[in-house]
């Protein structure tokens, strides 16, 4: 028996089918696979698009795996800033964190689509978000697509925050929940990026 069609009856098996029950998936005729020798690469690309879950490679080559579903499929990720957006005033972190300096975490499918995440210090965005929050924030442009009074990450030239923001003429208003902090304001040309908050993963007391 051929490579290929050695390879393919372990399929069938596998399948728990009959060798009819293959030939008339595949549009074959009865017999077919008993008479011929083995299959052509070309039969074989036939055969896995009848059966999606077969592995070409796999019966090409012999190498891999049987079937797709036993791959093994490359976890979406997504960085996590080393710094934290301070919820009181301006952090006075210094910026310059590259994406290799960052914590690769799993993709967290129940938030929306978010470019990084980070930590929350202080309380001035309580109760909404405590100390000790991690954040998931979406890269925005800042001349088209802020959402005003919505919570958003400013990375400025003296750290990062995180507060609602609104327009203030050359400035953008930073507002805490917290009714103890004041609003203040930071001038456009100190912010160098604005992320909008899609998400948050809260640290719970056991």
């Amino acid at each position: 028996m051929g490579l290929f069609k050695d390879r393919i009856l372990q399929f069938i098996e596998h399948e728990n089918i009959s060798i009819r029950e293959f030939e008339r998936k595949c549009g074959f005729s009865n017999g077919y696979f008993n008479k011929i020798k083995d299959f052509s690469a070309t039969k074989v690309e036939e055969i896995a698009k009848v059966f999606p879950n077969l592995n070409y490679v796999w019966v090409l080559t012999g190498e891999t795996c049987m079937l797709n579903s036993d791959m093994a499929q490359p976890i979406e990720t997504r960085p996590r800033v080393p710094l934290t957006a301070a919820a009181g005033s301006l952090s006075g972190d210094s910026i310059g964190v590259t994406l290799e300096q960052c914590e690769q975490m799993p993709l967290i499918h129940q938030i929306p689509y978010y470019d990084f995440t980070m930590f929350i210090k202080g309380d001035s965005m309580s109760p909404r978000f405590e100390s000790g929050d991690e954040i998931a924030c979406r890269h925005i442009d800042q001349s088209r697509f802020i959402q005003w009074g919505k919570v958003h990450v400013l990375d400025t030239t003296q750290g990062f925050v995180i507060k609602r923001v609104y327009e203030d003429g050359n400035k953008i208003r930073c507002v805490s929940y917290n009714p103890d902090y004041s609003d203040f304001s930071i001038p456009k040309e100190d912010i160098l990026s604005m992320s909008l908050v899609v998400g948050v993963v809260s640290i719970m007391e056991m």
